[in-house]
């Protein structure tokens, strides 16, 4: 019986990322055809897309497929049994996350296309973003991973620079873009020492090999596992591969920093979880501490960086959740550093982490990008009294907030942190635990002092603010998911535990 040399596709399993990349092609080929005046007919197709891509998911739920797998006749001779492609549990939740992010993007953006920017390119990169970011979790081979980390990458930096004649934006996209080359240049070459050394792209073969690798190529195995971690290091924006954010968020259009922000990052840890604890466990004592000092370093300069920010100062709100986004980064690394000491379960704290952290931060944008509606600078100062002008959306940002510091009533916030905390102490890491309390302090400060401008007596007549029906729906979704995580704070750590590969 001859063995079978073609790989078999499950057309069901690739559903999520493949149905938002067609969409994507369908948007951009539309655009041709349809009349100006017409052009949010896109927008509401592409919404309308990442739905159906949500959809998707709940057919694969049981988290048992994969495809792309080797065939019999690679099996036969000797290799594991490994696929490119596969939905298990930790798949799902992060496509999930990724979908629901791109999905609460496109419903800030639509006003955005409405009055700013070109509809047709938009969307088309959007979706092709979010189908890259969609498939990265899913990766189980190092070309696929890389491939997937560009397809999402690529299409970013066009987005940030897509307010035409607008310097800012084209000064951000150039910094976003140079740093990311660069950063995609030390990967590729981090993965090709692995291969080198292994002789095979994927990731569970990876993990085996590097236990035998010979004496000869002991040096470039390390030097591959390094240079890889530090590409994946910039796109989790950790220390010393921060600089890029603050000016890309503030150049960017709103929605585009808040995709940034969730979507980007998630896509950025992913990949780090992946290549760390299922492609270099065996390196663990290497990748392990140097994640430590990373995360600590990462939520200091974050905090301290958000502390400085002036009030009065243009943008200084953007920049403002753009410096607490790096020092996020700072927390979601610690339970990756601590899977390296104490087991990969601690990895269900970083998925829980980001569950809460994608819902609060898309909120806080979403009420960040109707208060700009009024006040273009968006200064922190513009927020004084909004609570006079639009109570629901005072309410709102003052509750993401509080959820970002910790503090109740925003209970998932201070559970996700306790999570963090638990994860860092049960892995010995009782430095790094001390650390991020100090810091969660620090953090305290900026968030609250934000949160009580909210209330305060305008200093003239409140002008309300007019919210467009789908900036009101994104509000709604982030406020009602942080409300019911709040409500049930231990669902968000068993999904995310249950989720684990």
């Amino acid at each position: 019986m001859t063995s079978s040399l073609v790989q078999s596709v499950d057309w069901l399993t690739i559903a999520p990322p493949t149905l938002t990349a067609v969409v994507a092609l369908a948007v951009l080929v539309a655009d041709l055809f349809v009349p100006q005046e017409r052009k949010q007919i896109l927008g509401w197709t592409a919404v309308g897309g990442l739905v159906a891509a949500l959809a998707l998911l709940l057919p694969l739920r049981a988290g048992d497929r994969s495809t792309f797998c080797l065939t019999a006749k690679a099996q036969a001779e000797g290799h594991a049994d490994a696929c490119s492609y596969t939905a298990d549990h930790f798949t799902l939740v992060i496509q999930a996350l990724v979908l629901a992010g791109a999905l609460l993007t496109a419903l800030l953006s639509l006003s955005e296309t409405r009055e700013k920017l070109p509809a047709g390119e938009y969307w088309f990169l959007l979706l092709s973003s979010a189908a890259g970011a969609a498939l990265l979790p899913a990766s189980r081979d190092l070309a696929t991973l890389v491939v997937a980390l560009e397809v999402a990458s690529l299409p970013a930096f066009a987005l940030v620079g897509l307010k035409r004649g607008d310097r800012m934006s084209g000064e951000a996209a150039l910094k976003f873009f140079l740093s990311s080359v660069t950063a995609t240049a030390v990967t590729l070459l981090g993965v090709s020492f692995v291969y080198a050394a292994t002789g095979t792209l994927h990731l569970t073969e990876i993990a085996q090999r590097l236990d035998d690798v010979p004496g000869q190529l002991q040096t470039l195995a390390e030097a591959g596992v390094a240079l890889t971690l530090v590409g994946f290091a910039f796109k989790t924006a950790a220390v010393p591969f921060h600089f890029w954010v603050p000016d890309t968020y503030v150049g960017a259009p709103l929605p585009v920093a808040a995709y940034l922000s969730v979507v980007g990052k998630a896509v950025g840890f992913t990949g780090l979880i992946l290549v760390t604890v299922v492609a270099f466990p065996s390196y663990a004592d290497v990748w392990g501490p140097a994640l430590a000092v990373l995360a600590a370093l990462t939520m200091t300069a974050g905090n301290v960086a958000a502390l400085r920010q002036v009030s009065t100062r243009a943008w200084s709100a953007v920049r403002l959740l753009a410096w607490s986004s790096v020092a996020q980064a700072g927390y979601l690394l610690v339970p990756i550093a601590a899977a390296a000491y104490s087991g990969d379960d601690q990895i269900g704290a970083t998925v829980a982490y980001a569950v809460m952290y994608a819902v609060v931060n898309l909120g806080a944008f979403a009420v960040v990008a109707l208060v700009a509606r009024t006040h273009p600078e968006n200064r922190i100062a513009d927020y004084r009294g909004l609570y006079a002008a639009s109570p629901a959306a005072a309410l709102a940002l003052g509750f993401f907030l509080l959820n970002l510091a910790g503090l109740p009533p925003g209970i998932i916030g201070l559970f996700a942190k306790v999570t963090v905390f638990s994860a860092a102490v049960d892995a010995g890491l009782g430095w790094l635990a001390v650390i991020m309390g100090v810091n969660v302090v620090i953090a305290l400060y900026y968030y609250l002092r934000w949160t009580a401008l909210l209330f305060r007596a305008p200093e003239g007549a409140p002008v309300p603010h007019k919210a467009p029906a789908p900036v009101t729906l994104a509000i709604v979704l982030t406020a009602v998911a942080g409300v019911v995580l709040s409500g049930y704070p231990q669902f968000a750590l068993r999904f995310a535990t249950d989720s684990l590969f």
